[in-house]
């Protein structure tokens, strides 16, 4: 469980993305953008990663950032029916760009597991995403950020959850 009130908890930025997800708070300064308090606590003080448009990067550029290697040699982790990550999300902004989840195993095969785009409104979503029991390799969960058009646009997220399972 990721609550980033303190760390990234394991979770690790890609080096070959354009943008980095950032852990901020509400009461960061900022430019009308991101949710109004973090999930968690739910107060201007509390933490979640946020990467936000501006006028310093193009539209269409990503920000990756991914979990802790989860083992296949886990028995639990073999059968997915319940196995997955719950997370919460908020996308908010006319030009908003676009969220997907991806399952990636230690070969670097992706598939893509969730995809938003678009406005999804000013609150905080929760999301539940079954990981897929294909193959043998240990694997990872990624999320990446596409940056949109709009400069006050910014996708969060907060309270990441892996299922008891893994």
């Amino acid at each position: 469980h990721c609550n980033f009130e303190f760390d990234l908890c394991g979770w690790k930025q890609d080096e070959n993305d354009d943008l980095n997800w950032h852990l901020r708070t509400s009461s960061t300064p900022k430019l009308g953008t991101g949710p109004a308090t973090d999930h968690t606590l739910q107060e201007p003080s509390g933490h979640y990663i946020f990467i936000k448009s501006s006028f310093f990067q193009l539209p269409g550029q990503k920000a990756r950032i991914s979990s802790p290697v989860l083992s296949r040699r886990n028995k639990n982790c073999k059968v997915c029916e319940d196995v997955g990550i719950n997370f919460y999300y908020h996308m908010y902004g006319a030009h908003i760009g676009s969220l997907i989840v991806y399952q990636r195993t230690t070969s670097k095969h992706e598939k893509i597991l969730l995809n938003l785009t678009g406005n999804q409104g000013n609150f905080w979503q929760r999301k539940a995403v079954t990981l897929s029991g294909d193959g043998d390799d240990d694997f990872q969960v990624v999320f990446e950020g596409i940056a949109g058009r709009g400069p006050k646009d910014g996708i969060a997220l907060d309270d990441l959850t892996f299922s008891r399972e893994c």
